[in-house]
């Protein structure tokens, strides 16, 4: 009998020990047995010489245990797990459904990239392992683990604004999982950098909108309403902006770099332009050099002598 973590296996009852619990084993010959703490016998009490079905964990003393309470997933199965507590030592503990929580260590996550990790409340889609001592072990699921579970995204989904999950990070965007709704458990997305407001953390819950169904069913993805729409929005955040400082005039347009508007503005440089030339068509602003004035200013932008920089 293999007693190992992670695992459901059917025992039979071979005696009750109080205060502990039930000893389980494979039948009345003498072998190897496990203990079902009274406090893991959820929803009935097992009797002697019945047989029960029963999920294997470490107890917090590094013992094999058994628990009847049921788990999100099983050893190399796929699961989207909520992270419930961090350890900046350790890693990430997620909610797995027993009780106890499964720990996803650190080196599953970009050391470089710590503005990506995940917060509380976040849910991960991972694959229970082992470690070499037998303990269950979560990692990040990667996108062969999925090929089973996903289905090829609709024509349909086109231009939709669709939910779903980052599933991982890459140097020029993030891999998502797109919920599936009534269709299953959801198609393969990728979001670029540049169709992103802010960074997307591993596990975080997103809307975006498709813009490209692919062949392979897969969907390119953006968080930016489409363009027109996203023109009218970004040309009225940059007019709002405008208008809170002082003599109605920034040190941006044209000229400035794409990512100096991208770290003020969390915009392309392509829509920075597009909203100020909507603007500019309209008569609201005009620009001077490397600034951008309200038209109906009565001040006179200061220049840049006084302090005031690109941030």
């Amino acid at each position: 009998m293999n007693l190992s973590a992670g695992h459901l296996l059917k025992l039979r009852v071979l005696r009750e020990t109080s205060p502990y619990g039930w000893f389980l084993g494979e039948g009345d010959t003498e072998g190897q047995e496990v203990l079902l703490p009274y406090g893991e016998a959820v929803g009935t009490t097992p009797r002697v010489g019945e047989e029960v079905e029963v999920f294997l964990f470490h107890d917090d003393k590094e013992r094999i245990t058994a628990t009847l309470r049921r788990p999100k997933l099983l050893f190399g199965q796929l699961a989207r797990l909520e992270v419930a507590d961090f350890h900046p030592r350790f890693g990430y503990f997620l909610e797995m459904g027993i009780g106890r929580q499964l720990l996803l260590p650190l080196k599953e996550l970009p050391p470089e990239r710590r503005d990506v990790w995940p917060q509380n409340g976040d849910e991960l889609h991972v694959v229970m392992r082992q470690d070499k001592e037998g303990r269950m072990l979560a990692r990040l699921a990667k996108i062969d683990d999925f090929a089973p579970l996903i289905f090829r995204a609709p024509s349909g989904w086109n231009n939709e604004w669709r939910e779903g999950w980052v599933t991982d990070v890459f140097r020029d965007g993030v891999f998502t999982l797109v919920e599936g709704g009534v269709l299953g458990y959801g198609a393969l997305g990728y979001i670029h950098d540049a169709s992103m407001i802010h960074p997307l953390r591993i596990g975080q819950k997103f809307r975006a909108r498709v813009t490209q169904v692919r062949e392979d069913g897969r969907v390119s993805l953006s968080v930016r309403p489409a363009k027109e729409t996203g023109r009218v929005e970004d040309a009225d955040r940059l007019l709002a902006f405008m208008k809170e400082r002082p003599g109605g005039a920034m040190p941006y347009s044209d000229e400035t770099s794409a990512d100096d508007i991208k770290r003020r503005f969390g915009l392309s440089k392509s829509a920075f332009k597009r909203a100020l030339g909507k603007l500019m068509k309209e008569g609201l602003v005009t620009q001077k050099g490397t600034w951008t004035h309200l038209v109906s200013a009565e001040q006179p932008a200061q220049s840049s002598d006084n302090g005031d920089r690109v941030d």
